[in-house]
């Protein structure tokens, strides 16, 4: 029998309501195809950093470097900036262990409401560079608080990195629907984004079979609304793919059924798996939290672990539940409660 580390980061918020039920679902789904989950859980968060300063140990990134993988609940709470949480925690992660895809699928699932009035078939993924781009740290600021203060911010994008993630970015259109759009803004920005069309078409050339577009960032954000369902794969750097990967779900449902997951597609170290959502303070303790965005995170941790028959049962589950429509949490205009909705899930899963 096949044995996996996890290391469990629940978090702060509805992170702490998730990942205990997205737990009993893994167990379950581990048990049903014949292989063990063994969970290492870390207090890494919000409350950590009120009560140390801190948003893990300094020994942190250490203890998390010999499991399989990382489920993340979710990071945030009021009176700690985001900055803090992400700088602190999240950013260190995947940076450290070179998870440079971040992964978000965007698919219409049936029963479940699109804003739109006629979304189409929507099935597609977004490829984000994870680890460079426009999130860097380079930069400063002079002469604060006067009236000749200076703030420079600089992106860095480099041959390695863009080419990397535009490799997954291809070989995963290879896989589905053989289409791959890009991201750009190269009528605006002079260097980054001319460089990042450049390595598109070089990278393409290997992909004869790939059918390839590209759309300015502001066209491309009009086209989720207006024609989700033309897009197979999209691949964008770090700040394209972040705006673009939370407007992607919200056109398909919203935020609690978005998916995530930070990869290190090698397998050198743990990939990071936490759904989109965040940690929701406005209705955490609630029980209405609605666990699907984690439990499809759960599916796609299944999938790099290879235990491929584990994440189609626990998706097929999934789709099931929705489909019949009679569990809903809240935010999916129902009154279920968390464990409603993982109670339901437990009951597709012993049917299978």
């Amino acid at each position: 029998m096949k044995s996996y580390k996890i290391a469990c980061v629940p978090g702060d918020g509805i992170g702490n309501e998730v990942v205990p039920e997205s737990l009993k679902v893994l167990d379950t789904v581990a048990v049903q195809c014949g292989f063990k989950l063994n969970f290492e859980h870390y207090d890494y968060s919000c409350e950590h950093y009120v009560k140390h300063g801190k948003m893990m140990p300094e020994d942190g990134l250490d203890r998390l470097r010999d499991n399989d993988a990382i489920f993340l609940g979710a990071v945030g709470y009021p009176g700690v900036p985001d900055h803090v949480s992400l700088w602190g925690l999240l950013i260190p992660i995947r940076r450290t262990f070179q998870q440079y895809v971040n992964l978000r699928p965007v698919r219409l699932l049936e029963g479940v409401s699109s804003p739109l009035k006629s979304p189409g078939n929507v099935d597609f993924y977004i490829v984000r560079e994870n680890n460079e781009g426009e999130y860097s740290s380079s930069g400063g600021r002079i002469y604060q608080g006067t009236k000749n203060e200076v703030v420079v911010q600089e992106s860095i994008f480099t041959r390695n990195g863009v080419d990397k993630v535009m490799k997954y970015a291809f070989e995963l259109a290879n896989k589905r629907g053989k289409r791959l759009t890009s991201a750009t803004k190269s009528n605006g920005i002079i260097h980054t984004m001319p460089f990042w069309d450049e390595r598109f078409a070089d990278i393409g050339k290997a992909y004869p079979n790939i059918e390839t577009s590209q759309y300015h960032i502001d066209i491309l954000a009009a086209h989720f609304v207006q024609h989700p369902d033309w897009f197979d794969v999209v691949v964008a750097s770090n700040l394209f793919g972040d705006v673009l990967s939370d407007l992607g779900p919200a056109v398909v449902g919203g935020m609690g059924i978005a998916a995530g997951a930070n990869l290190n597609p090698e397998k050198t170290y743990p990939s990071m798996f936490e759904p989109v959502h965040g940690s929701a303070p406005d209705i955490a303790g609630k029980n209405v939290a609605n666990p699907i965005a984690c439990f499809w995170t759960a599916k796609l941790m299944l999938d790099h672990l290879g235990e491929t028959e584990g994440a189609n049962l626990l998706m097929s589950s999934i789709e099931d539940t929705l489909k019949e429509g009679s569990i809903t949490t809240r935010d999916l205009g129902g009154t279920a409660s968390t464990q409603d909705m993982t109670n339901a899930i437990l009951k597709s899963l012993q049917t299978k």
